[in-house]
């Protein structure tokens, strides 16, 4: 797999209107020399968990990037707090074009509508979209210590027994969370929620059966789904996933309104040139055309898309909108 990532921009001020245009200019003036960028290693900012299907598609993003670029990109994880930790790290970092954040954007969306009252950045004002970068099918996954092997069968089960099984979460308000809600919501079922600092730590109370199911990214469950050590009863996706083509999709079960996947997105802090973004956001849809990349990514349940910063922006919007509705229907409170 080939991903050609090509851009080029420089530093720029954090110190107001006038700093940040003569650093602009400089970008000018810097690109029209020829200089290279970036003169030291660049940062990715990752809000997933070591491990999760989210860690490794930015590092191997990362890793194609630095091919291109000749210059080393370091995935940083900085989990937690539905992705605060890192948003928030990023917001306050230097617009210079070395420290971006790769997210999930679902998750930050959620977070502008969940914890409206204690987050302290506000994610359309602080940050500037980029580009998208990949949409994950979630799954919803289920423990082999249950009798259910199909999404009409864990709906019976759940019902017969009212707040007795527990559905697992990476962490109060993020994507994972708020997908358990929805199912709730859409199912008629009555489950607990437990939310964990990650969805690697929920994986072996899973497997024991501890807690009886979970939503989350495709590709990391397929070795367990293979071996048996996990059951796969739907996909919150709008289609099939090629790499579980068997599983259907929660909307051809009469469920049309669960659908969540993992959305992907690159972001800078507020106030980086807009010449910089613009080869960045240009960069990676090159990168993210490659086909060889895409069939490869299909196949796992990865659907690639770099975009122009205003489609992640849409995006973003849309997220908002959705999760606040389900939020406000549905009465969710914080914990």
């Amino acid at each position: 797999m080939q991903w050609s990532f090509e851009a080029t921009c420089v530093a720029a001020g954090a110190r107001g209107i006038v700093v940040t245009a003569l650093f602009s200019a400089a970008f000018s003036v810097a690109a029209q020399q020829g200089e290279l960028y970036p003169g030291k290693p660049v940062r990715l900012v990752s809000s997933l968990a070591p491990g999760s299907s989210g860690d490794r598609l930015a590092r191997n993003f990362a890793e194609q990037l630095s091919a291109q670029i000749k210059q080393n990109v370091l995935v940083e994880n900085r989990t937690g707090d539905g992705g605060n930790i890192a948003a928030m790290y990023v917001v306050k970092a230097l617009p210079d074009g070395y420290t971006l954040l790769f997210s999930s954007t679902a998750s930050l969306a959620i977070q502008m509508v969940y914890n409206a009252q204690s987050v302290n950045y506000s994610l359309t004002q602080d940050l500037m979209p980029v580009s998208t970068v990949a949409s994950i099918a979630n799954g919803l996954f289920v423990t082999t210590a249950i009798a259910p092997d199909s999404l009409p069968a864990l709906v019976r089960e759940l019902k017969t027994k009212p707040g007795q099984y527990a559905c697992a979460s990476s962490g109060t308000g993020g994507l994972l969370h708020l997908t358990c809600e929805l199912f709730k919501r859409v199912a008629g079922v009555d489950v607990l929620h437990v939310a964990y600092k990650g969805s690697t730590l929920f994986l072996p109370d899973l497997v024991s059966g501890r807690v009886a199911l979970a939503f989350d990214n495709v590709p990391v469950y397929v070795p367990m789904v293979n071996s048996g050590r996990l059951k796969v009863v739907a996909v919150t996706s709008p289609k099939r996933v090629a790499v579980l083509q068997y599983v259907p999709t929660t909307a051809e079960l009469g469920m049309p309104q669960l659908e969540s996947s993992g959305l992907f997105g690159l972001l800078a802090p507020l106030r980086t040139p807009d010449a910089a973004l613009k080869l960045v956001s240009r960069g990676t849809v090159d990168a993210l055309r490659d086909k060889d990349a895409r069939e490869r990514g299909a196949r796992e349940g990865v659907d690639l898309n770099g975009s122009t910063p205003d489609v992640l922006r849409r995006q973003i919007d849309n997220e908002m909108n959705k999760w606040a509705r389900l939020i406000k229907d549905a009465n969710i409170k914080r914990d």
